[in-house]
């Protein structure tokens, strides 16, 4: 009988040991934020109690470890204890047992809840305990790392507006084709055309209120100044949009670091006010300071000034002619620029009394047919055009088109 007392007894020892070893514990975590307000990158939170001796080099007589707990990157630590009220200490990397760089008191741990358990070296209390010099220190960080979130937010801003920009200029470009996919392929030319500029007006609109917003923001930043121009061009607000290219010109130039491009696209763009308000002089000048702050663009700006001057609104055969012969001449290779040269030159055409024939001026059948060489598909929309006009010339010349022309015999 008492052996099988015995073997009970030993039994339920057994039996009772897995239930003391899963006693419940609770869930801590926290951040610990440094002196400057920024977040601590290392270093070990501890939690110490007050119900056993101390197990550590350092603690007082009553108090022991419950759990070290490691800081990351972010400043946040996690982990679990005892139920309990403890005093958390955090230790920089390397710091001894019986140091601390802070401590917080009094943080109460419930079992099966999750405690939080921040400790903040920017509280004022911690602050005012340091010595004069750390905290003069201190406060210079302090409003460097103010000034440098203030500026990356400002930053954020700007680049969420230039994707709105970005896509904005693209909705403007494709006006006419929206305006006729919405309106239909019976829509009168007339619709189609309000429907465009109304398109055009919104998303100009919209690049000026916020480019307004951000060269407020960033007043040295010579590129919004350029976009805030582009939008002011867009809804031919000139005089203001002169103002403002000439700024981006201005800032650009005496910036550390000069964007040529954005000196070219300046340019550009006051080549195109003054060629739009009759200046044609202002405006071959601007187009040659754009070519010249960004000639990788020269052949480009000249084919935008000779597009600008074939316009009926804003026609001028002269300078129309004039600009396409700088393009050819940086870039011999573009089909649509012969073209335009050729209909600046058409103008000054006369008849044939004796034969009813067209007699062009020098250089006009050469670049219209210089044209038919190079044209090729999407750019080819003149073709028909030009082969009527030199049909009806009294100059030789090759009306055939493109890559099948017909080989000479032997």
């Amino acid at each position: 009988m008492k052996r099988n007392l015995t073997l009970w007894l030993g039994l339920l020892a057994f039996a009772l040991v897995p239930a003391l070893s899963q006693a419940p514990m609770g869930k801590v975590h926290g951040h610990v934020t440094n002196p400057s307000g920024a977040p601590e990158k290392a270093g070990t939170i501890t939690f110490t109690g007050t119900d056993r001796a101390a197990s550590g080099p350092g603690l007082k007589a009553a108090t022991s470890d419950k759990g070290v707990f490691t800081v990351d990157a972010n400043g946040d630590y996690a982990g679990e204890v005892p139920p309990g009220v403890y005093k958390i200490v955090f230790r920089s990397p390397g710091m001894p047992n019986d140091k601390e760089a802070d401590h917080i008191d009094n943080v109460q741990v419930v079992a099966g809840k999750d405690t939080v358990a921040d400790d903040d070296m920017s509280r004022k209390e911690y602050i005012d305990s340091l010595p004069a010099d750390v905290r003069k220190n201190l406060e210079d960080i302090r409003k460097k790392n103010a000034a440098a979130l203030a500026t990356n937010a400002v930053v954020k801003n700007i680049m969420a507006d230039i994707k709105i920009y970005d896509q904005d200029i693209k909705d403007a470009d494709a006006a006419q084709a929206t305006a006729t996919q919405t309106l239909g392929a019976g829509a009168s030319r007339a619709d189609i055309e309000a429907k465009t500029n109304e398109i055009k007006t919104a998303k100009y609109s919209e690049i000026e209120t916020l480019m307004l917003k951000d060269t407020l923001a960033r007043p040295d930043v010579s590129s919004l100044w350029n976009d805030l121009a582009q939008a002011q061009l867009g809804l031919k607000k000139f005089d203001e949009a002169i103002v403002t290219y000439k700024k981006v010109i201005e800032l650009d130039t005496a910036s550390k670091k000069p964007n040529p491009q954005v000196q070219g696209a300046a340019f550009a763009g006051l080549g195109e006010i003054y060629a739009r308000t009759g200046k044609v002089a202002e405006a071959s000048d601007a187009y040659d300071s754009a070519a010249k702050a960004y000639p990788t663009g020269a052949a480009g700006y000249y084919k935008n000034e000779a597009i600008i001057f074939s316009h009926p609104e804003t026609s001028n055969s002269d300078a129309e002619a004039a600009a396409a012969d700088k393009a050819i001449t940086t870039d011999p290779n573009v089909a649509i620029v012969y073209y335009l040269k050729g209909q600046g030159l058409i103008a000054k055409a006369t008849i044939d009394p004796a034969t009813g024939k067209m007699i062009l001026p020098p250089g006009c059948a050469e670049a219209y047919q210089k044209y038919l060489d190079l044209a090729r598909p999407p750019n080819d929309q003149f073709v028909n055009d030009v082969k009527g006009i030199l049909s009806e010339a009294t100059q030789t010349h090759n009306t055939a088109f493109g890559p099948d022309k017909p080989k000479k015999k032997k």
